[in-house]
C-alpha cells in the first residue's frame, strides 16, 4: 500500500469517527472518582467504569460488604439485575480462598458451555479456560452411552480434574457427573455449579453442597450461566487485589 492510499484511509477513517459524534451520548453521570476507584478487569473505558461502579455501589447497599462472600454476592446481583439472587446463593468448605488460591496457581478452569468461556474474563489470570464439549468434539462418548453432551465432556477430561476449577452455569446433567466424578476420587479445587431449569437444577447444586469440595452453588431451580460468570469473574478480581 502506497503512503497516498494510506494517508486517503487515515482521512476517511476520521471523518467517519467524527461524523458519530453525533450520535455518541454517555448513558450515565461520568463521576471521575467513580472512574478512579474501578477496578472491574471488563471495564475499559470512562462510561464502563463508572457504570460498573455505580452498579457495585447499588449492590453494597443492597448485599452489605462485609465479607468476600459479600462481594461474590454483589457481583450475582448485578449480574441479573436481581437483588433476590444473593439470597440464594451457598458457600461450602471456603470455596472464596480454595478459589483465589486456584487462580494464583494458574490451575484450568473447565467450564460446561461456551456461552460460559465467553464470559470469563481474558485478564487478570493465567489459567486456561476449556469448554468441555470441545473435549468430546465428534459426541462419541455422548452416542455411544446416550448421555448430554455436557456429561460427556466431563467425563473426557476426567484425568484432568484434580486441582482444577469447574464452572457450570448451564446443564444439570454436567454438575451430576461432576458429583458422580467426586465420588469416585476426583478432586477439583472448586466447583461453581449453578445450573437453571426444572429438570435436576435444584437437586444437582444440593449434590454439589454434599460433596467434600468447595463449592459455590446457589438453591432451587434458577441460576445461569450469567451467575457462574459472577462468580468466577469476582475470584479473578480478588486474586489480583
Amino acid at each position: 500500500m502506497t503512503t497516498e492510499n494510506i494517508t486517503k484511509d487515515a482521512i476517511i477513517e476520521t471523518r467517519s469517527l467524527e461524523e458519530l459524534g453525533d450520535l455518541v451520548r454517555f448513558t450515565t453521570e461520568i463521576d471521575p472518582e467513580l472512574v478512579t476507584a474501578c477496578k472491574d478487569l471488563g471495564a475499559h473505558t470512562q462510561e464502563a467504569k463508572a457504570i460498573s461502579m455505580t452498579s457495585r455501589n447499588i449492590a453494597r447497599k443492597a448485599v452489605g460488604d462485609e465479607t468476600p462472600e459479600d462481594r461474590v454476592r454483589q457481583r450475582c446481583m448485578i449480574a441479573t439485575g436481581d437483588p433476590s439472587v444473593a439470597d440464594i446463593m451457598r458457600f461450602n468448605n471456603d470455596p472464596i480462598n480454595a478459589g483465589v488460591e486456584a487462580i494464583k496457581k494458574g490451575a484450568p478452569i473447565f467450564v460446561d458451555i461456551n456461552m460460559v468461556k465467553v464470559g470469563i474474563s481474558k485478564k487478570g489470570h493465567n489459567c486456561d479456560v476449556i469448554c468441555v464439549l470441545d473435549e468430546d468434539a465428534d459426541a462419541t462418548i455422548a452416542h455411544e452411552y446416550g448421555i448430554t453432551r455436557t456429561s460427556a465432556g466431563f467425563l473426557a477430561c476426567r484425568d484432568r480434574l484434580d486441582g482444577a476449577i469447574i464452572a457450570i452455569g448451564n446443564a444439570p446433567s454436567a454438575a451430576l457427573t461432576a458429583c458422580r466424578l467426586m465420588e469416585h476420587g476426583v478432586l477439583p479445587a472448586l466447583v461453581v455449579g449453578t445450573p437453571v431449569g426444572f429438570v435436576n437444577a435444584a437437586r444437582s447444586k444440593e449434590e454439589i453442597g454434599k460433596m467434600d469440595v468447595p463449592s459455590i452453588t446457589c438453591a432451587g431451580t434458577r441460576g445461569g450461566t450469567p451467575i457462574a460468570v459472577a462468580c468466577v469473574n469476582e475470584l479473578i478480581a480478588m486474586a489480583g487485589d
